[in-house]
């Protein structure tokens, strides 16, 4: 049964937590750009780029397997932003709001601004649960060839307050904000505020968090996709606000090719991309994809043990550390 119950929920200690932890991933790792981890019945899953989205679980982040795709028939409006797509979807993110998960998704093509984030829910990610169905919304937003951003690669965030917020966005004109409606996970009002947040040559896959009275802006700078080549690394800033400005440690805004280096090519640990944070019994954790050496540059996930410094900086430790 996929819904066993996690290691946490059963109540083993945090050490025997940190003790898996140390443990090298397994199993079925092949993913890229994963979605934030979310928990479910018990069970931990993560969503990834690949035909009708694809699906990876875990019961202790250790042993991963995988889950069916998410479509078995992709919805008929996608065709409609880019012709011909034959759908695979691109960058997901899911998150648990009022009772039932919100998955959103990428559809587009390969270098271009005709794209779309679509959204998809289910009151349960357990796919042998009778109330199992993922339930189409349809498009959040959409970009052209016309606009100067590309509606592609979002995260979602629901802050202390219960606002709902996506941050999306690839290369063009940077990284995007925009506030969606809790109720129904689409856009709030229809002429919701695009707010800028980050900008570089080659910026992308935002991941957008809050810590205590501060917000954090994950993203990537970089090319992906190129296997033992890509160039990816993970960078960060931070505002008071979630609109921003969003700053690097050493004071220079994102907007103007700030950020803060969090995660880097080490070894055969190629180009990590696609933060996500997952929160758990007091610990985070980066959750992320990078190109593997050993495996001739395939994509596969990646998990490490996330600290912060004294000031409120994001800190990776070392692989096996806990």
């Amino acid at each position: 049964m996929i819904n066993v119950p996690s290691l946490a929920l059963v109540g083993v200690s945090l050490a025997s937590l940190a003790a898996a932890e140390r443990e090298p991933l397994r199993g079925e790792l092949a993913v890229h750009d994963p979605s934030t981890i979310v928990e479910c019945d018990g069970t931990y899953w993560v969503f990834g780029t690949g035909r009708g989205i694809l699906s990876r679980f875990s019961m202790d982040l250790v042993e991963w397997r995988a889950g069916p795709p998410v479509f078995t028939n992709p919805p008929a409006w996608t065709t409609n932003v880019v012709a011909g797509h034959r759908g695979r979807f691109w960058a997901p993110d899911v998150i648990r709001v009022n009772g039932r998960y919100l998955l959103y998704y990428s559809v587009s093509a390969w270098g271009s601004r005709n794209s779309a984030i679509g959204l998809v829910s289910n009151p349960t990610l357990d796919p042998t649960s009778p109330r199992h169905r993922w339930e189409d919304h349809g498009l959040v937003i959409r970009s052209s060839e016309q606009d100067d951003f590309n509606a592609i690669d979002p995260s979602v965030m629901l802050d202390s307050g219960g606002r709902l917020w996506l941050a999306f966005g690839s290369f063009w004109s940077g990284i995007k904000l925009m506030e969606l409606d809790p109720r129904t996970g689409l856009q709030m009002g229809t002429h919701a505020p695009l707010h800028a947040l980050a900008w570089k040559e080659a910026i992308e896959a935002p991941c957008l968090s809050q810590r205590g009275d501060s917000y954090y802006l994950f993203l990537n700078w970089g090319l992906c996709c190129r296997g033992t080549n890509s160039t990816y690394n993970i960078r960060v800033g931070r505002s008071p606000q979630v609109t921003g400005p969003y700053l690097d440690q050493d004071g220079a805004d994102l907007l103007r090719g700030g950020g803060s280096l969090v995660l880097q090519t080490v070894g055969g640990d190629i180009g990590p991309g696609h933060a996500g944070l997952l929160r758990q019994g007091g610990a985070d954790r980066l959750s992320y994809h990078y190109y593997s050496g050993p495996k001739a540059g395939q994509a596969v996930l990646g998990i490490r043990s996330l600290r912060w410094s004294s000031s409120g900086w994001p800190e990776v430790l070392p692989s096996g550390a806990d």
